[in-house]
């Protein structure tokens, strides 16, 4: 098992930026991959960044594409999402995700364990 804890959410205005952290416990390994989603009321969770801890290599959703960062730290298998220039579209639950293996992946499906999500909300 894998737990995931989530935090740095809140409220900003539109053009400020937050940086959230999950921080995993349990069965971890570098031989995980973790990702961000988030989700708004009435819609599909949607992913917005994934990373590779073996290798490092990430993979951003178009909407998020030079904006966000994603990035980790393997001595304390936590990892972050610098969100920049904020939009209040970006406004929603982010969630952190974990997935044993190498392969990055953008489904939701693909990822076995979740975090309980923080709020973000982007103000115009």
């Amino acid at each position: 098992q894998v737990q995931l804890v989530e935090s740095g959410g809140g409220l900003v205005q539109a053009g400020g930026s937050l940086r959230l952290s999950c921080a995993a416990s349990g069965r971890t390994s570098i031989r995980y991959v973790l990702a961000w989603f988030r989700q708004v009321p009435g819609k599909e969770r949607e992913f917005v960044a994934s990373i590779s801890l073996s290798g490092g290599s990430t993979y951003y959703a178009d909407s998020v594409k030079g904006r966000f960062t994603i990035s980790n730290d393997n001595a304390k298998i936590t990892m972050y999402l610098q969100m920049n220039s904020l939009k209040p579209e970006d406004t929603a639950v982010y969630y952190c995700a974990a997935r044993s293996g190498y392969a990055i992946s953008d489904r939701v499906g693909s990822y076995e364990y979740w975090g309980q999500g923080t709020q973000v909300t982007v103000s115009s």
